[in-house]
């Protein structure tokens, strides 16, 4: 059986969506880690939904957020060439993105999630029977990319068409108050949590990204300051959704806790952030996991994994 050490590794970055940039430094980040672990690694910088691998490459490493590379569509190219790869499969990459399905799957299986509705925006705004507040979002967009808090009917209006920009399907989730969490997640393990605290608004793209947008910012704390039993709590109902969801391999699970510290889980991330600063690596540090052992050690857990 082959191990990553003799192997070429093919480090897959940018990609055509909306999360081109944030992929770019995810990727840097990862293969200068697996180049210091002393592989053998080439740099790809994916522009279109294709697949073009160097020749001799024996492990794709999948670092491309959103559209193409963490909706299954990548993936499914990879199964066809027989090409081992890097985190979740094609039908739970797919699954997990779409928020809607996704949502459908944390109902029947039972993981605590915020209530919702589906409104369709094809001929225009339709607002839900929900009252207010509530969330707003894009199905099928990661990065917070057009999510809105709603508290207004004027705000709902301009955020049902903004999200709307993404596809005629808007979801539409029960606002939660309470702490903003994080839970990576390893080979079915939970990683110790991250507590998410925006220093304005809530976590959206500004806030997580100060760098690619010049404003902003986010404190994190990790470990979460949480009771033994909240926390494990929490780490539950993220390894829940992501047996819920049948990821392979790792991903990151967003959870709310509100202020009677139930948790609601929002979404598992099959591709997140993989810079040194971003989340999951954090919390992985904080179970003894560096970088670049946590990099490599997914793609060991990668190549075991049946496709």
């Amino acid at each position: 059986m082959a191990t990553i050490e003799n192997l070429k590794i093919a480090v897959l970055m940018g990609g055509p969506g909306s999360e081109r940039e944030v992929s770019l430094a995810s990727g840097k980040a990862v293969f200068a880690a697996l180049q210091a672990e002393g592989l053998d690694v080439v740099a790809v910088d994916v522009t279109e939904a294709k697949l073009d691998l160097p020749e001799g490459t024996g492990l794709a490493v999948n670092v491309i957020h959103g559209t193409f590379g963490e909706d299954g569509q990548l993936q499914r190219l990879l199964e066809e060439q027989g090409m081992p790869y890097t985190g979740a499969g094609s039908a739970s990459s797919e699954l997990a993105f779409d928020k809607v399905e996704s949502k459908k799957v944390f109902v029947e299986k039972n993981v605590p999630t915020p209530l919702c509705e589906i409104v369709n925006c094809k001929e225009g705004v339709s607002f839900p029977e929900m009252s207010l507040p509530y969330v707003v979002k894009p199905p099928r967009e990661g990065s917070s990319v057009g999510v809105h808090i709603v508290k207004t009917q004027e705000e709902a209006e301009a955020a049902l068409n903004d999200a709307a920009q993404y596809g005629d399907e808007v979801l539409v989730e029960q606002f939660v108050e309470g702490k903003e969490l994080t839970v990576g997640v390893l080979d079915g393990e939970a990683f110790p949590i991250v507590h998410i605290v925006p220093r304005s608004g809530f976590y959206d793209i500004t806030n997580k990204y100060p760098w690619m947008t010049g404003e902003g910012g986010t404190d994190y704390f990790c470990p979460a300051d949480l009771s033994p039993e909240v926390t494990a709590a929490v780490q539950k109902a993220a390894v829940d959704a992501y047996q819920a969801l049948g990821v392979e391999v790792y991903a990151r699970v967003d959870v709310l806790l509100d202020a009677d510290e139930n948790p609601y889980v929002l979404e598992a991330n099959t591709i997140p952030g993989m810079t040194e600063s971003s989340l999951l690596p954090k919390s992985a540090q904080e179970a003894g996991y560096a970088f670049g052992a946590l990099c490599k050690k997914i793609g060991e857990i990668s190549l075991a994994t049946p496709r």
